[in-house]
């Protein structure tokens, strides 16, 4: 069967493009076995090489994504979670142990750690091959916002070791342990703070347009893979919802944090024009059908930096008199010296 694919170039979905013309320009050498695939009927994204289009034969099923017992075990670490509405993890750490974590998250750490800035993800993955592989972990940081460089926190002392790591702005950080979850959780870009060393942070790919363009995150979401902790930070209240096979809930586009790769996330119209224009909820809201577990926030952040920006005083930069209780209003002014 001639399938039609799409395909990522320079985090754009392009396509669909019969399976001969894709298999042409492998040979030809105008696409790289490492390009990004998808089909109708698949689960994720995955190389041309892995999807069978490499072969010199058609493929009538997708070669199955490597098995999680190739992934590098990432280390074992302890942790607590300090705080209610500001938090930060600390995270406990053996001789030889490391945490990662984005530039600048880290709150303190003790004797016997020591800093290191790394280029990429700081996985084995991105470190452990040439320049090039490098090169490619720096990459997939920067097309989901992050810096091209983490700080690798390792414990070269004796006995234990603490390192720990604050929350951007008010709400909760949420423990995750990969290997639960089938060893990928899908987040939102800037939800990620920190992971034990050997967490994968790549990129995911919205597979339809509509969710692409209308979803918020855009057409590329965060993907952590492994088989150890990783904790991302959200705003507000967060709650977890498990979605039983075949069960939908929709929520603001603002409001997921993150969810497990076998939830399917789509875009849908608000449907009222009306209701999208003096509702105050937008055009658009994300409809999550499961088998899977999703992570909601009640604040996003977009939403508490819009309500700042409003409440901010915007033609002057002095001190404003209007309180949020006065009667007066601008009329309190007319009595300041």
């Amino acid at each position: 069967m001639d399938y039609n694919w799409f395909i990522a170039v320079n985090g754009q979905s392009q396509g669909p493009y019969p399976e001969s013309q894709i298999r042409q320009q492998l040979m030809s050498g105008a696409l790289s076995p490492d390009t990004l695939v998808w089909r109708e009927g698949m689960q994720d994204w995955v190389s041309a090489s892995q999807a069978g289009l490499t072969s010199s034969s058609p493929s009538n099923s997708m070669a199955p994504p490597p098995p999680t017992a190739t992934l590098a075990h990432a280390h074992e670490i302890d942790y607590e979670i300090f705080g209610h509405e500001m938090q930060f993890v600390e995270i406990e750490l053996d001789p030889g142990e490391s945490a990662v974590a984005e530039a600048g998250a880290m709150m303190y750490m003790t004797n016997g750690i020591e800093m290191q800035t790394v280029f990429g993800d700081g996985s084995a993955q991105s470190q452990a091959g040439g320049i090039f592989d490098k090169l490619i972990g720096a990459g997939k940081r920067l097309i989901t916002g992050e810096s091209l460089f983490c700080t690798v926190f390792t414990h070269t002392g004796a006995g234990k070791g603490k390192v720990a790591f604050s929350a951007p702005y008010p709400g909760k950080i949420i423990p995750l342990n990969l290997k639960d979850y089938d060893n990928t959780i899908i987040c939102q870009k800037d939800a990620f703070l920190c992971c034990a060393k050997g967490v994968s942070i790549g990129v995911a790919f919205q597979k339809k347009i509509g969710t692409a363009l209308f979803g918020g995150e855009g057409f590329i979401m965060q993907k952590l893979e492994g088989d150890g902790l990783a904790f991302v930070h959200a705003g507000g209240t967060i709650v977890q919802k498990e979605l039983g096979h075949g069960d939908t809930i929709r929520v603001d586009t603002g409001c997921l944090v993150a969810l497990t790769r076998s939830v399917n996330y789509d875009i849908e119209f608000v449907g009222d024009v009306k209701s999208a224009v003096f509702g105050g909820e937008g055009f658009f809201f994300a409809t999550l059908t499961g088998p899977g577990h999703v992570w909601l926030q009640s604040l996003p952040f977009s939403r508490l930096a819009g309500r700042l920006h409003r409440a901010a005083p915007q033609n002057n930069a002095g001190y404003s008199t209007k309180g949020e209780g006065s009667v007066l209003g601008g009329l309190g002014r007319m009595f300041q010296d």
